[in-house]
């Protein structure tokens, strides 16, 4: 089994959610020791929506998902781990709250 090094959490939103997600971003960073990424308002990567990632060591995935799960308010959340097989991280260990989104994975 691939040693998971940490998760990141994708909050997706668009123009009418965009004070939501950042308002549950810097929640989540005020409550966690999260790494906030930038409010995208566009889509970056992968990520076929806007988005903001918040990055969190794996001994807080039994916190911070449940926060997310109860939190995110019809907001959905794309999280994943980090294992260094981005391919496997954005598919097969993925983790869906909300509308699965279908992902740009071929720069995997």
């Amino acid at each position: 089994m691939q040693r998971i090094k940490g998760y990141h959490a994708h909050i997706y939103f668009d123009a009418s959610t965009i004070d939501q997600a950042r308002t549950l971003c810097e929640d989540g960073a005020k409550l966690f020791p999260l790494r906030m990424g930038r409010v995208h308002e566009r889509p970056v990567g992968p990520h076929p929506d806007w988005s903001c990632q918040l990055a969190f060591d794996a001994e807080y995935i039994g916190v911070v998902l449940p926060w997310l799960a109860l939190n995110r308010n019809g907001l959905v959340v794309f999280l994943h781990p980090d294992t260094g097989d981005d391919l496997k991280d954005h598919t097969d260990y993925a983790i869906w709250m909300g509308a699965m989104r279908a992902l740009d994975l071929s720069d995997f």
